[in-house]
């Protein structure tokens, strides 16, 4: 299977790598049908919202005495999970497909570029079925209707209380919802994964505390509206451990907090209500990182982009939220180049950058998505134009990152330990998301272990990353 090599530069999780069962430790199951061994191919694409649902989607499987294998050749059908969001996903999801149908011949593709059934068919009309996202009975359905469930003895290939994860086993994704109600007009993500659905605060309590109990060290909170959690249910009072806690956003991180672990909040729109959080973030209840998505400062574009927000009353909030909590760190997305988008309104981003000072900055080019009302708007910027603003926006923003970064230098970090490479210890503070923020490379250290915290001196900084040694107890 292809399997993307991440680059730990990059800036934004919708560049996240094809993960494929061959980065997991998943051990073979001895399972078989009539026919011989039950075996699953498994590739998921996208962002971590899509990784969780390939999560559950294994955990499933393996429930059912499916063996996970990490070879086209060597496995009985292959499931695709896909990305559509932008078109150079639908692409990747498109060419894998293929990649998939012409090594094995046996696909299954599900996720959100499945919401278009018909493109799909067009381009790979042999596909054995295909499903939207978190669709995961249908996905079951399916590869039983191609692949009979194996015999075989629950008692002898057991699943974590946790389930299959895709991620190392010290840190995991923790999605709170589905689906969003904003009607962003670059953005199609409503029509395939629906209107906003709130998980049961009881069932996200139950299995962040089976994840701490497996020895994760780290929760990432996402959804595509974190923020948003409980509006749809009228933030109702649900139950935990036989105590009611009401279904919103300040009160879950207020029962995370309590493992005694890292919470970090992913896709956070700036609501007043996100002020709650930060004496939690100011004690250190939860991390004091927030990532959230502004995209734009002119009030034109914004207006264009159908964003909640003004640009003005977002610096304020930002002054606000670091007025309480002085270690915040802001990491955010923006597209350049949106239809419209004249000189003016792009200076007006540029200033705005240098007056927001954000910790950790990604940036589009506006691409056209197949099905976003943006696509109707006049006055669409040339592609030149698109990459001359985007190098501008980069150049501003790496100089921020450079003068920030530097500030740490003479500081002592908590940091989580990720792995070990050639120059030592490698991974990250409360500042750094995985895959997507920096990391903190600690030389020499050969004899610890991801998943290890440990304090360590920061003596030099370059425009992504940190350098230092383990602090003097």
């Amino acid at each position: 299977m292809t399997v993307n090599q991440f680059d730990p530069k990059q800036t934004t999780t919708l560049n996240a790598p094809a993960k494929a069962i061959d980065a997991l430790s998943i051990p073979p199951q001895q399972s078989t049908t009539a026919d011989g061994p039950a075996r699953i191919g498994f590739i998921s694409l996208g962002c971590p919202k899509n990784l969780v649902d390939s999560e559950r989607i294994l955990t499933q499987l393996r429930t059912e005495g499916y063996d996970i294998v990490n070879t086209y050749e060597g496995a009985d059908l292959v499931i695709v999970n896909t990305c559509g969001f932008i078109d150079s996903a639908v692409q990747e999801s498109l060419d894998t497909i293929g990649e998939a149908l012409k090594e094995n011949g046996k696909v299954l593709v599900t996720g959100c570029l499945g919401a278009k059934d018909n493109e799909i068919r067009e381009i790979h009309p042999k596909v054995l079925g295909i499903t939207g996202p978190h669709a995961y009975e249908v996905v079951l359905e399916q590869v039983h209707a191609h692949l009979p469930k194996p015999q075989h003895d629950p008692m002898t290939s057991l699943i974590p209380d946790h389930g299959v994860k895709l991620t190392p086993r010290h840190y995991a994704y923790l999605k709170i919802s589905e689906g969003c109600n904003h009607k962003c007009t670059f953005c199609i993500i409503p029509s395939m994964r629906g209107q906003l659905d709130s998980r049961p605060i009881g069932s996200i309590l139950d299995e962040a505390k089976r994840l701490k109990e497996a020895g994760v060290q780290e929760l990432l909170v996402i959804s595509q509206d974190t923020g948003a959690y409980g509006v749809d249910v009228k933030h109702k009072t649900g139950f935990w451990n036989g105590m009611p806690v009401k279904t919103a956003m300040l009160e879950l991180c207020e029962k995370l907090a309590e493992f005694g672990i890292w919470v970090r909040l992913h896709y956070v729109y700036p609501y007043p209500s996100v002020e709650k959080l930060m004496p939690l973030m100011a004690e250190g209840k939860i991390l004091p990182y927030l990532d959230i998505p502004f995209q734009h400062a002119s009030p034109r574009v914004l207006k264009a982009m159908k964003r909640p927000g003004n640009a003005e009353r977002t610096l304020e909030q930002i002054q606000a939220w670091r007025e309480q909590c002085p270690d915040l760190v802001i990491r955010s997305t923006f597209i350049v180049g949106f239809p419209g988008e004249t000189e003016e309104d792009f200076q007006l981003l540029l200033d705005w950058l240098v007056e927001a000072r954000l910790d950790r900055v990604g940036c589009f080019k506006y691409s056209p998505v197949e099905g976003a009302t943006a696509n109707a708007l006049a006055d669409h910027v040339p592609e030149a134009v698109k990459e001359e603003r985007y190098q501008r926006f980069m150049q501003v923003q790496a100089q921020i990152s450079r003068e920030k970064l530097a500030e740490r230098v003479g500081q002592e970090m908590l940091v989580l330990v990720d792995e070990i490479g050639e120059d030592g210890a490698i991974g990250r503070s409360y500042a750094d998301a995985p895959e997507i923020d920096g990391r903190v490379i600690i030389g020499g250290e050969y004899d610890l272990n991801p998943g290890d915290k440990v304090w360590v001196s920061i003596e030099f900084a370059d425009d992504h990353d940190l350098f230092g040694t383990l602090a003097e107890e």
